[in-house]
């Protein structure tokens, strides 16, 4: 059973910046949902773009897979060769994401891995990869290297499936599309105390870049097509092909 959102609705009195640990990943599926306009349909489309290019015998990653949702919803759509991996530097997300898969009965070969995605990891033999809100959390100075080695890891023909928070172009626009966010917590239930304390946790975790600079490190890293194929205010979904 997925437990209610309730992380910042008491008053916090030495703030700290956002963690993902055990009292995040009980709530995520619910945070997520709340939290981000169209998760689902997001998650939807995410799966429809995947599904056209995992090819079996080859590996799918979901890089900050946290809860697994991504790969329970591929999983009854893709062939059963096909071996999923979900790499999370949370010990207590991949826990969470190993109890839903297990309750599932997933029955194809997949692996979990513990990995900090700013470090060095091996990424191999990959027909599709996942960034679900995940390169934003990732330090600036390492975003253009973690993209180059998913490049390098993808086969030719693979895909990069991003979704992201963004900045809007013009700054006037992103203060707009920020106000319209918080009304979109407000509408979900999320009080103002729970708003302005979960805002002051990620303001050094979440750096989000505006569209066209990752549509920029995209192509830097080698990618040779690109496209957004979801925007709503400050949330976009992108997708990029390897030659």
């Amino acid at each position: 059973m997925t437990k209610k959102d309730d992380v910042f609705n008491e008053v916090i009195k030495k703030p700290s910046d956002f963690k993902f640990g055990a009292t995040v990943a009980n709530a995520f599926d619910d945070m997520v949902e709340r939290s981000v306009p169209y998760y689902n349909e997001i998650q939807r489309m995410i799966i429809e773009q995947v599904c056209e290019f995992a090819v079996p015998d080859t590996n799918v990653y979901d890089l900050g897979c946290s809860t697994g949702t991504t790969f329970l919803n591929l999983d009854p759509l893709v062939d059963e060769r096909i071996r999923f991996v979900g790499v999370d530097d949370s010990k207590d997300m991949l826990q969470k994401c190993t109890q839903k898969l297990k309750e599932a009965k997933l029955k194809r070969p997949y692996e979990l891995k513990n990995a900090d995605l700013h470090q060095d990891f091996v990424i191999e033999n990959a027909s599709a990869v996942v960034l679900c809100l995940t390169l934003q959390f990732v330090r600036p100075i390492y975003r253009e290297k973690l993209l180059r080695r998913i490049y390098e890891g993808l086969n030719p023909g693979g895909v990069l499936v991003i979704s992201e928070k963004i900045l809007a172009e013009d700054s006037l626009f992103n203060r707009n599309f920020i106000k319209y966010y918080y009304d979109y917590k407000r509408r979900n239930q999320y009080s103002e105390l729970e708003i302005s304390q979960k805002r002051e946790a990620l303001e050094n975790v979440l750096i989000p870049y505006k569209l066209s600079e990752n549509i920029k490190m995209l192509m830097e890293a080698g990618f040779g097509h690109t496209e957004v194929f979801f925007k709503w205010y400050n949330f976009s979904g992108f997708i990029a092909i390897k030659n």
